[in-house]
């Protein structure tokens, strides 16, 4: 099936919950109405569907000037290896100007994988983890 990719095609929380249930990547898909909450509060949100399911997404933190947190970027584990998460950041990718760098946090299954789609790996990161 054709993979279509949107900004202006909004999935449900629970669609939204559904890719990361299926992708491995653990979020809260059992909150829906936390998952509501990041969708309603991110500034860029590119989707790919397979006809009416959606099938992958990247979720994008930005000021739009200078440095975008891409947060979340998963693909229904049925759809991994299709070039769907290289498109998605690509896509994303035409919101933000040449100023803007494109930051993220690679779960520890995908750390090789960010290399081969463009993002250079850096050793200084420094979190405070969330409590829930």
């Amino acid at each position: 099936m054709e993979i279509t990719y949107a900004f202006d095609r909004k999935p449900t929380a629970g669609q939204f919950a559904q890719v990361f249930a299926e992708s491995g990547i653990r979020r809260p898909h059992e909150d829906l109405v936390r998952m509501q909450q990041m969708l309603d509060r991110c500034d860029i949100l590119a989707t790919a569907w397979a006809g009416q399911q959606l099938v992958g997404v990247a979720r994008t933190l930005t000021d739009f000037v200078f440095c975008a947190y891409l947060s979340d970027l998963a693909i229904s584990l049925n759809h991994q290896k299709q070039g769907i998460g290289r498109a998605l950041v690509e896509l994303t990718r035409t919101r933000l100007s040449d100023q803007v760098a494109l930051i993220l946090l690679a779960a520890p299954t995908a750390n090789e994988y960010y290399a081969k789609i463009g993002f250079e790996h850096q050793p200084r990161c420094w979190v405070i983890n969330r409590k829930t």
